[in-house]
């Protein structure tokens, strides 16, 4: 079911609610990891616009990635005026997976590898700060992200968003077109998308969750995608051993 959203409205309840969430943990700001993509922008500058650009510590992590990613995440600081610092993890990645030896691990493996070394940076540096997560609920619903990489984060402001409505909330935030306009993508290789990845686009995603009818195809590939990773999206599994020896005993 479509909703007629206002999204100054969700922006401004969306702030509030990072507010107290960081002042209920006695934290004095948050850290979020920027990409360069509109996830990370919409998450930064409703944190920027909530606690105060001086409260917001963003983090831009190359990782044997693209060059643009880099630049873009640059941008988004700048033009957020939130404080940044470059942290280059290619030397990380390198010895990481030297002494794992996964030097030929498959790329997959290798996305996932910088994902989870980005979170440990990420949480390295939070200190009295908060992890802003920038998972959407698109990605969530699929299983686009890394279990303990991107997924790991203390608060996820859009984890109930579609990327339609984020796209929505960035104009509402008056982000700049480039932003907007930025093909989304995890920069695992140079013209990557996150759609030809997937093998689905977001609309299709939407529109499955919402019930408003897909294509057999879409639908078939966002159910296999949603049923493998539905793991991702519950807490861990463990044996209950005191009911088994209660009932056993």
């Amino acid at each position: 079911m479509k909703l007629d959203i206002d999204f100054t409205e969700l922006s401004e309840a969306i702030q509030k609610w990072i507010c107290r969430t960081v002042f209920s943990a006695s934290a004095s700001g948050v850290v979020v990891g920027l990409s360069g993509g509109i996830d990370s922008a919409v998450a930064a500058s409703l944190a920027s616009r909530g606690l105060g650009a001086m409260n917001v510590l963003g983090l831009i992590m190359p990782c044997r990635s693209v060059q643009e990613d880099t630049d873009d995440g640059i941008r988004i600081a700048d033009h957020l005026k939130v404080k940044h610092r470059i942290c280059d993890l290619s030397p990380v990645l390198d010895s990481f997976k030297m002494a794992g030896g996964l030097e030929e691990t498959s790329v997959m493996n290798s996305a996932n590898i910088k994902s989870r070394l980005r979170m440990a940076m990420l949480y390295a540096n939070s200190a009295d700060r908060l992890v802003l997560g920038t998972s959407n609920y698109s990605e969530i619903q699929v299983g686009y992200w890394t279990k303990w990489g991107d997924g790991a984060a203390d608060l996820l402001p859009l984890g109930r968003l579609y990327k339609e409505e984020i796209r929505k909330l960035a104009e509402s935030l008056e982000l700049p077109e480039w932003i907007l306009s930025r093909v989304p993508s995890a920069g695992l290789w140079p013209g990557q998308s996150d759609e030809g990845e997937m093998g689905v686009s977001y609309s299709d995603i939407q529109a499955y969750f919402e019930g408003t009818g897909v294509s057999e195809a879409a639908a078939e590939r966002i159910r296999l995608l949603s049923g493998s990773s539905e793991h991702k999206r519950n807490p861990i599994s463990f044996f209950e051993a005191r009911k088994w020896m209660e009932s056993n005993g």
